[in-house]
């Protein structure tokens, strides 16, 4: 039992590593020339704003912690804000509007042309990011998406979208 299960744990690291290789060869163009439009909209005094829900707005207020507070880098912050971070907002505009409508209504009010936009979506497909998108795009923001799967819609939604597809497998008891 114990040696099936550390078999299994190390079939999953080795998938993990071959799935960060794989990314990282395929979009390491991408990779750049987002960086460097992103070092530009810094440059320029702009802003970054995160979204996504559940497991991806715990990512969306790493992302923006990380810039805040670079503790590992030793870099000069930058300006980002998580917008899944009130729970007041989001349930506010959930219960009178539309919770597809959140991160969108949120931009509106907050984002500014050359902004930065970052939704995060493991399917591609939350309509809630989606939307956000489309409003960052309507003032003229960068947007970047993070996704899962094929990417869904946000490839067509965002200026860079990158998608981590691998093969879902359950790790099945010896």
């Amino acid at each position: 039992m114990k040696q099936a299960l550390a078999r299994a744990a190390l079939r999953k690291a080795e998938e993990s590593s071959r799935t960060k290789l794989e990314f990282f060869a395929n979009e390491a163009e991408q990779i750049a020339s987002c960086a460097e439009r992103l070092a530009q909209a810094f440059s320029a005094g702009k802003q970054l704003f995160s979204f996504g829900n559940g497991g991806s707005a715990c990512d969306a207020e790493h992302l923006a912690l990380e810039l805040m507070h670079p503790v590992i880098e030793k870099r000069k912050a930058l300006p980002a804000s998580a917008l899944a971070c009130s729970s007041a907002f989001l349930s506010a505009v959930g219960n009178d509007q539309d919770f597809s409508l959140v991160f969108a209504n949120q931009l509106a009010q907050l984002g500014r042309a050359g902004d930065i936009a970052v939704g995060i979506s493991t399917s591609g497909k939350s309509a809630s990011v989606l939307r956000g998108l489309s409003a960052a795009r309507e003032r003229q923001m960068l947007t970047v998406g993070f996704s899962g799967r094929d990417g869904g819609r946000m490839r067509e939604a965002c200026d860079y979208c990158f998608t981590a597809s691998t093969a879902f497998r359950r790790c099945t008891r010896p």
